[in-house]
């Protein structure tokens, strides 16, 4: 059994975490932080998954709140690992070396890629193995073979509550500015998708094309209700213009994955609509069939995933049956339905358990390698490789 410390645990992807027990996690939890709404936000989040009706959780938090928790922390040292969800790992180009360092060896460290775990990225990375149904990613001079955009929300709710948010959210010096945040998971899943379509090929490096990075307005108001102070915070002054905040949350870069040239977007915008949520749209192109995968107001917000033939449309349904059929015993009951010129995958609700799900799956994960002696080899490369990109993205977009 091992427990679980968690340092200043201001992001709530920190408590997602611990949305779900793990068998071979002790109930007791340590909490580092200072005394303050951040604490208490985390601390209510983990009594809610206790208190639900549906798996309620055990957990109990022993909070050592204070200054200086780092310190405090690594003397007393109470557990076996420790959960920061302090995202990202580089706020921006500084620290790429002390990442280096920390991949070359000692403690093992993982990021939260909960993407890995979406049902939809999942059997797109499938598809892409499916040479029949996909061929090869499109490689022409001029073609983009892999597009993806989504757009976040400041203003939204997290297992049924409205999220709030702590201010240094909206400093891009501490939390990172749009190239930091939301390309780290874009970036890593375009890597997974080369991987996936050149299954045993050798490791394809990455090379940055552009990088730009745009501001979103706050008002005062939605700053207000996001993170439950009244007014601006002066570390932020210099961003602040009257009534609106500029938070450079947006950012859209080119590059490519060894001959695969990908574009990605992302954007902030201010509260979520009514029953909506946030949007992703992504198009990957193969020799034989473009796969697109699309989150949105059309979709329910739930994730589509279609593919649209190339050429030979009448070889790749069959072709796309027999694969849909093998995938049974991983994915039952996926099914593929053809819809206009193309086809759909059918997920079940089931198979679909939605974003918050995955951050137990991220740490059951974590504990495994920790069981097997650390993570592979090819990880910390993986790694490496996106905040390398990263890094001359975010220089690249200053100039």
């Amino acid at each position: 059994m091992r427990t679980l410390a968690f340092l200043e645990p201001g992001h709530f992807h920190a408590a997602l975490t611990l949305r779900e027990r793990h068998p071979h996690l002790r109930d007791e939890i340590h909490v580092y932080a200072p005394p303050g709404r951040e604490l208490d936000d985390f601390l209510a989040l983990i009594d809610a998954f206790n208190r639900r009706r549906e798996r309620p959780t055990a957990w109990r938090p022993i909070v050592r709140a204070g200054p200086g928790s780092l310190a405090r922390l690594e003397a007393e040292r109470p557990g076996d690992a420790v959960v920061l969800a302090d995202k990202p790992w580089l706020a921006g180009p500084d620290g790429l070396e002390d990442l280096r360092h920390a991949l070359a060896g000692g403690p093992l460290a993982v990021e939260m890629m909960t993407g890995r775990h979406e049902i939809t990225s999942r059997l797109t990375s499938t598809l892409l193995q499916e040479g029949e149904v996909f061929g090869e990613l499109e490689v022409t001079d001029g073609v983009t073979a892999i597009e993806m955009t989504s757009v976040h929300h400041l203003e939204k709710t997290v297992n049924g509550a409205p999220l709030r948010r702590p201010p240094w959210f909206f400093d891009v010096r501490v939390q990172g500015d749009g190239i930091a945040d939301i390309p780290t998971h874009m970036v890593d899943h375009a890597q997974r998708l080369v991987a996936a379509a050149r299954p045993g090929g050798p490791r394809a490096g990455l090379e940055l094309i552009a990088a730009r990075r745009w501001a979103t307005a706050v008002p005062r108001a939605v700053f207000a209700r996001v993170t439950g102070e009244p007014d601006f915070p002066r570390e932020l002054s210099d961003a602040v213009a009257g009534a609106e905040l500029s938070y450079l949350g947006n950012a859209a870069l080119s590059f490519r994955v060894g001959d695969v040239s990908v574009a990605l977007e992302t954007r902030w915008e201010l509260s979520e609509p009514p029953g909506g949520g946030d949007t992703h749209h992504a198009v990957i192109r193969g020799a034989r069939a473009e796969i697109r995968v699309e989150q949105s107001a059309a979709t329910g917000y739930r994730r589509r995933v279609s593919i649209v033939p190339r050429r030979e449309a009448d070889r790749l349904g069959p072709a796309l049956a027999r694969a849909v059929g093998a995938w049974q015993g991983a994915h039952p009951g996926v099914a593929a339905v053809a819809v206009g010129s193309g086809w759909e995958l059918r997920v079940p609700r089931a198979l679909d358990t939605g974003h918050e799900s995955h951050f137990p799956l991220v740490l059951a994960d974590f504990l495994a390698m920790a069981e097997q002696g650390g993570a592979a080899p090819a990880l910390a490369a993986h790694t490496l490789a996106k905040y390398t990109l990263l890094a001359r993205a975010s220089l690249a977009a200053r100039r």
